[in-house]
């Protein structure tokens, strides 16, 4: 687990999709302004430029959640007093944390919070107008019930098979590996003619050729999916089909935001056959890329869901292997499981 020890600061650009309202009362709306395309950067061969390393980390030591607190119903903006909350906090964090901060302020978390409309937002979520995520379907709540993992006290973890994905270090589903988490936020992109590649810290690369002709056979699967990608104007857009669907194949991005569930600490969500996801990226200044993700998954999700957020660009920023198996933990989590088990079983 680490944090980067400095942010460059992008410089003021207009976002439509991100910028909040003085009157902290406007529901996130989605329309993004991109730079005029004189001054979007590109590479070689034409293409809009997306090259370069993007850490989401900030998001995260931020405390930027992915829904909004319920009390705020439809409220997408943090008002004076409680965004100066979050300054105060990032600035404790800063002073705690942070190496290498030249000590007037212009660099850090509490600079990056008042850089970016980001900094105001309510939630990531943009969508549904209240910030939450949907409700699941009622069989997706069933699946969702049996859900296992070692962090249950009473969990039947007898071998890999019953973990999550995210135990057994696979995934931690996807889109959810798009989204912010606690740890390793890198995303590094690279370019090619015909292909664009996200490289992510945790949890593997994603090759994307610019190819929207079509997708895999409906049969052939993957954790994350087939992606798609086309230019629209001067945006990427990637879609991603063929996800591996059932209740093993999960993405603890909801059950996660939504808080520990009674019994399960570590929830995760089932897929769907026909999940589907649509990424918009568009440079929108010399450091920063907005970006936007629709998730849409009918036999988990009563409701598509969408969140929107920048990503600010970072070349001091290392990425380091995500070695998810040292020490072989998990036969360590259900050695541990079983021995809990035995001991609750023997006591009177």
């Amino acid at each position: 687990m680490r944090r980067a020890g400095k942010t460059l600061i992008a410089a003021a650009v207009a976002v439509t999709c991100l910028a909040g309202p003085s009157d902290a009362e406007e529901t996130p709306g989605e329309t993004v302004s991109v730079a005029t395309p004189a001054a979007v950067p590109r590479t070689a061969w034409g293409d809009p430029d997306l090259r370069g390393t993007w850490p989401l980390q900030n998001i995260n030591d931020a405390r930027i959640p992915l829904q909004r607190p319920a009390e705020l119903g439809t409220r997408g903006w943090l008002t004076d007093e409680e965004f100066a909350e979050r300054l105060r906090r990032a600035e404790q964090s800063d002073a705690e944390y942070s190496t290498g901060l030249d000590g007037d302020g212009t660099v850090g978390l509490a600079a990056w919070l008042r850089a970016t409309p980001v900094g105001r937002r309510t939630s990531l979520l943009v969508e549904p107008a209240d910030g939450r995520l949907p409700a699941l379907t009622a069989p997706a709540q069933e699946l969702y019930a049996k859900g296992r993992s070692t962090w249950q006290a009473a969990a039947a973890t007898d071998w890999v098979s019953d973990l999550d994905a995210f135990e057994r270090c696979i995934t931690r589903g996807f889109p959810a590996v798009m989204l912010p988490q606690p740890y390793n936020n890198g995303i590094r992109v690279f370019q090619s003619p015909g292909h664009v590649v996200l490289q992510l810290e945790t949890f593997g690369t994603r090759v994307i050729p610019i190819d929207p002709t079509g997708h895999w056979p409906e049969a052939v699967r993957a954790w994350h999916g087939d992606s798609r990608g086309r230019w629209e104007g001067d945006s990427l857009v990637i879609e991603t089909t063929n996800i591996v669907s059932g209740d093993s194949a999960t993405n603890d991005v909801a059950g996660r935001a939504a808080g520990p569930v009674p019994g399960r600490n570590l929830a995760m969500l089932p897929v769907g056959p026909s999940a589907r996801v649509i990424e918009r990226l568009a440079r929108t200044g010399p450091d920063t890329i907005a970006y936007r993700l629709t998730y849409e998954d009918p036999d988990v999700f009563t409701a598509p869901w969408t969140v929107a957020y920048e990503w600010t660009r970072d070349e001091d920023y290392a990425i380091f292997e995500y070695a998810c198996h040292e020490g072989n933990t998990v036969r360590e989590a259900i050695t541990s499981a079983r021995a809990l088990r035995k001991e609750t079983a023997a006591a009177p």
